[in-house]
């Protein structure tokens, strides 16, 4: 009786869509149904009803982790970019400076070679003065990626110019810190237990899409006088000023600005005694590229 009243209901059920009932079989299923065989292929291979859970077959394989001797043959194998050496050169104070003691030129460029991890940077910045060097610092530096945006640096900095030169070991971090400010952040150990401090920082305010105002802020500590260069312990100098560039293109952009720059404590009183000004204030113009 059970039997029947389910063939009724599935010849009901074919009928609603339009099939025949005589494509129900005399048990009530479907043609090649089968409730308790399992499904034979060609291959051999035995399809079970249920695929899911259960011990994988003994002999599957990772694809990724297996080639069975299989190689790429004659096309290179494909490189991930950590795995790559990049390189760059920013050229970011490239200028004229007019200030209370004259005109002179200034440069402040930064090159690094290497990978995501790790690099070799190169930091070079000075002032030239009737085509002659008047000072100059120039940084070699091991860069180690150790957060997102960040760079931990250690190397050798070294001093040059119309004073007597000077080694320091250098160590700090450079890097992008939250709202877009890009900070370098520098201590050094010199000769006879002298120690300093630098703080760079800068910040691009888009006007457009291609004028960019960069207000910039540099200062710099000392541990310990030192008379030949005219250094007073402490904070020595300090500078703020705001550039506005037009990128002609990204890599290429001429710019002008001012800036304020001061002396203070015992380099204060040594560049006093050479007769030169402790505050003033400076027009700049020049020209930032990068490639």
């Amino acid at each position: 009786m059970k039997m029947k009243t389910e063939k009724v209901l599935i010849g009901v059920l074919l009928a609603s869509v339009g099939l025949p009932s005589a494509w129900a079989q005399s048990d009530g299923t479907m043609p090649g149904m089968e409730h308790a065989k399992p499904m034979q292929e060609s291959s051999g291979m035995v399809m079970k009803r249920s695929m899911q859970g259960g011990s994988a077959p003994p002999d599957a394989r990772d694809p990724h982790a297996y080639s069975d001797g299989y190689d790429f043959g004659p096309i290179p194998r494909p490189r991930f970019a950590d795995e790559m050496n990049f390189y760059a050169l920013l050229a970011d104070r490239m200028e004229v400076v007019d200030g209370d003691d004259g005109n002179w030129a200034l440069y402040d460029v930064q090159a690094w070679f290497g990978r995501t991890y790790d690099r070799l940077v190169v930091k070079a910045e000075g002032e030239v003065n009737n085509g002659k060097l008047e000072e100059a610092s120039t940084v070699l530096l091991w860069g180690h990626a150790v957060a997102t945006y960040w760079d931990l640096q250690l190397g050798l900095r070294y001093d040059s110019g119309e004073a007597p030169d000077q080694g320091w070991l250098a160590f700090g971090v450079q890097g992008l810190a939250p709202y877009w400010f890009e900070l370098d952040l520098t201590g050094y150990v010199g000769e006879e237990g002298r120690s300093a401090f630098s703080v760079e920082a800068e910040y691009e305010l888009l006007i457009t899409q291609r004028l960019i105002l960069q207000p910039r802020l540099e200062a710099d500590i000392y541990g310990k006088d030192d008379r030949e260069r005219g250094i007073g312990s402490g904070l020595s100098t300090a500078s703020a000023g705001i550039r506005l560039r037009y990128e002609i293109r990204r890599e290429f952009a001429p710019y002008v600005g001012v800036e304020w720059a001061g002396s203070y404590g015992g380099t204060a009183d040594y560049a006093r005694a050479a007769g030169q000004s402790t505050d003033e204030s400076r027009m700049v113009a020049g020209v930032r590229f990068w490639f």
